[in-house]
C-alpha cells in the first residue's frame, strides 16, 4: 500500500477510531451519595462505574478506571425523564410555522418523530433540570387517537430519536362541541374491531385446511393502522388515555378489564376519587403534581396533595409538567412540590426516574449494574431550587449544559470590542 493511500486510510478510520475510543472510555464516579432510584434507596459515599456507556458496577472492591470524578460527598441520581411534551417539535409556540406536533388528518399512525429537531435550542436548556431522556408525544388532530410516543437523548445529536412507537396516544373528557361518550364509544368500537381482526388471524393461521382465498387473505400485509391496533390489543404497545373527571377513569378501567390493554392515564386530575380503583387495576398515571385547580368540571378534586394520595393506594405515578415545553427544565421543581405536600424524597425522584422507565420500556432512570449510564451530580439537593447540574453523563458520555441564554448573557454583559447591544 502506497503512502497516500495508507493516509487516506488514516483518514477514513480516524472519525469511527475517536468515536469508538471515546465509547470504551471507562468512567468512575467516587463519593457520591446516589439516590439509586431501586430498592437499594440511598447508597452513601458510593462508587459507580461505567464501561462503554452502561453501569458496570457499584461499590467494587477496586477502581479500575481512565476517569476518576471525585463527587466529594455530593448528590448523584439517574438522568431524569421528561414526558407527554412537545420536545422537539415545537420550538416557539406563538409562531405556527415552528410547530410541528399537530395536524388535522393525523391519526393513530401519526409519527411526529420524523419532525423532531435536535437541534433545538430548547434541548440545551432542558438539560440544565438535569433531563437526559425524554418522551415527545404528538397533539394529533380531529381523530381520538393523536399519534405515537418517541424517545429522545437529549444529546442534540441527529441520531437522538431512540425509540419510536412507544405508545399510541388518546385523547378523551369534555367536549366543547358533541358529547364526550361518542368519543368513548369511538375507542371501544377501535378495540373491538383490532379484538376481532386478531382473533381472525389467529385462526387462520393456525388452519392447516386454509383453502387458496383464506391463505391468500391472510397474506395480505396489514396496514399500518391494523399493526398498531394489534399491537394495543394484545398488549405490546401501551395506550395512553389524557382523562381527568373520575366516572371516566372508571370506564378506562372497565376497558382494560375488558380487552385486557396496557393502559396508562395522563391527566388524571380527579384521579385521588378512585385512587385505589387504579390501583386494584396496575394502571400507571402521569401527572402534573402542581396542578392544583379546578380546570373545568372534570377537575373538581385537583390538589397539591394528588401525588401523594395516589401513591399511598398503591398506584405507579410518573410527574409531568404543565403549559409549554420550554417549561420542562422545571421538573424537578414540581417533584420538589411534591415533597413539600406528601411524596418522600425518594418517592418524587423515582417519579421523574425509575417510573416513568417502567411505563415507557426503557433501559434507563436507575442507578443499577446493566442499566444504560444516564447519571447526573448536583451541587446539593437536585429538588432544591438553589441546586445545579454540576456534571451530567448520558450513556456514559459527558454533556454540557450551557444554553442560548446563557450565550446571550454572556454577550450582552461580558466587556467586549463588539457594540453593546441592548445594555447601556
Amino acid at each position: 500500500m502506497t503512502m497516500f493511500k495508507k493516509s487516506l486510510l488514516a483518514l477514513a478510520l480516524a472519525p469511527s477510531l475517536a468515536a469508538f475510543s471515546s465509547l470504551a472510555a471507562s468512567l468512575a464516579i467516587t463519593n457520591a451519595k446516589v439516590y439509586s432510584a431501586t430498592e437499594q434507596g440511598v447508597l452513601e459515599g458510593a462508587t459507580v462505574i461505567v464501561d462503554n456507556g452502561v453501569i458496570s458496577a457499584i461499590n467494587p472492591a477496586s477502581v479500575e478506571a481512565d476517569q476518576v470524578v471525585d463527587a466529594k460527598g455530593k448528590v448523584l441520581t439517574p438522568g431524569f425523564i421528561g414526558s407527554m411534551n412537545q420536545l422537539g417539535l415545537v420550538e416557539v409556540g406563538a409562531v405556527a410555522n415552528s410547530r410541528d406536533a399537530r395536524d388535522k388528518k393525523a391519526d393513530i399512525t401519526f409519527d411526529a418523530s420524523l419532525a423532531f429537531n435536535p437541534k433545538t435550542s430548547v434541548i440545551p436548556y432542558t438539560r440544565k433540570g438535569g433531563i437526559t431522556t425524554n418522551v415527545s408525544v404528538p397533539q394529533g388532530g380531529d381523530s381520538i387517537f393523536k399519534g405515537q410516543a418517541f424517545v429522545t437523548e437529549l444529546t442534540g445529536d441527529f441520531d437522538s430519536v431512540i425509540a419510536t412507537d412507544k405508545a399510541v396516544i388518546v385523547s378523551l373528557g369534555a367536549k366543547s362541541k358533541g358529547s364526550r361518550a361518542m368519543d368513548l364509544q369511538n375507542l371501544i368500537d377501535e378495540l373491538e374491531s383490532a379484538e376481532k381482526a386478531h382473533s381472525k388471524m389467529a385462526k387462520s393461521q393456525s388452519s392447516k385446511k386454509a383453502d387458496k382465498k383464506k391463505s391468500s387473505e391472510s397474506d395480505k400485509e396489514p396496514s399500518k393502522k391494523e399493526q398498531l391496533m394489534a399491537k394495543v390489543i394484545t398488549g405490546q404497545l401501551p395506550v395512553i388515555v389524557y382523562a381527568d373527571r373520575a366516572i371516566d377513569l372508571v370506564q378506562l378501567i372497565k376497558l382494560k378489564d375488558k380487552f385486557g390493554i396496557n393502559l396508562v392515564i395522563a391527566g388524571a386530575e380527579d384521579g385521588a376519587v378512585v385512587a385505589d380503583k387504579l390501583a386494584k387495576a396496575e394502571i400507571p398515571v402521569i401527572i402534573n403534581p402542581i396542578s392544583n385547580l379546578p380546570g373545568g368540571f372534570d377537575s373538581l378534586h385537583n390538589s397539591l396533595k394528588n401525588a401523594e394520595l395516589l401513591t399511598s393506594a398503591g398506584v405507579k405515578i410518573a410527574l409531568t409538567v404543565g403549559g409549554d415545553t420550554h417549561n420542562l427544565y422545571q421538573l424537578r421543581y414540581n417533584a420538589g412540590n411534591a415533597v413539600a405536600n406528601g411524596l418522600t424524597k425518594e418517592q418524587a425522584i423515582a417519579a421523574i426516574s425509575a417510573n416513568v422507565a417502567d411505563i415507557f420500556g426503557l433501559d434507563t432512570g436507575r442507578v443499577a449494574v446493566g442499566q444504560k449510564a444516564d447519571l447526573v451530580l448536583w451541587s446539593a439537593d437536585p429538588l432544591d431550587l438553589n441546586s445545579h447540574v454540576e456534571q451530567m453523563w448520558i450513556s456514559g458520555q459527558e454533556y454540557g449544559t450551557e444554553s442560548r441564554q446563557d450565550a446571550l448573557r454572556k454577550r450582552y454583559t461580558a466587556d467586549t470590542d463588539m457594540p453593546r447591544a441592548y445594555t447601556k
